[in-house]
């Protein structure tokens, strides 16, 4: 689905489509679903790429598949784009606080963060070893903009900066949480998609 509009994908055989802000999204919540046993092979992970573009991917989902369940995860900057979105959409949704019961979920503040902090800065820098880029974050470490900083800024910075990295660390650290560690807006997005 990923790259694709709806409009331009057969879903026929969903059950659900969940909106997600990226790619590294859509890699986060797969390694969870695997993780607690949720299976998606009647759900679409919908690659919004940009959470700007959610009022224009949940109309085209709704016109083409009326019944759809939507779902979907957000960063708490951003939740006005879902708000509204939801809003324009008929969907009843005013407020933030509306989000969940409507099957939408709020990052702290982002995905990422929420990750760093489930995992903790010793078991990601680790990850990151394992995955061969020990070097490359030792390297943003040493720069004057980031020396001294708290290793869980470093981190966040680190996941985000270069290229296919986002994905990648954030598929790598979701699959390495144990079902009791998930953060609680991914655990609640895929117990709903279990419950779908």
């Amino acid at each position: 689905m990923e790259g694709l509009t709806w409009a331009e994908t057969d879903a026929t055989d969903c059950e659900a489509a969940v909106l997600l802000e990226g790619v590294s999204d859509v890699a986060a919540v797969r390694a969870i679903a695997a993780r607690l046993g949720a299976d998606l092979s009647r759900v679409r992970l919908v690659d919004l790429g940009g959470v700007t573009n959610v009022r224009r991917v949940l109309l085209d989902i709704l016109q083409a598949w009326p019944d759809a369940d939507v779902l979907g995860l957000c960063d708490a900057g951003e939740t006005r784009f879902v708000t509204r979105a939801l809003e324009s959409a008929g969907l009843g949704v005013a407020q933030e606080r509306d989000l969940p019961s409507h099957g939408f979920f709020v990052c702290h503040a982002d995905l990422e963060e929420e990750l760093i902090r489930a995992l903790g800065a010793a078991r990601t820098v680790e990850i990151i070893e394992d995955l061969g880029l020990g070097p490359k974050f030792l390297t943003l470490q040493q720069q004057p903009a980031w020396k001294g900083r708290p290793v869980e800024d470093q981190l966040h910075r680190f996941c985000g900066v270069a290229s296919g990295r986002k994905e990648l660390l954030a598929g790598a650290l979701a699959a390495q949480l144990a079902p009791g560690e998930v953060p609680e807006p991914l655990r609640l997005l895929v117990e709903r998609l279990i419950q779908a």
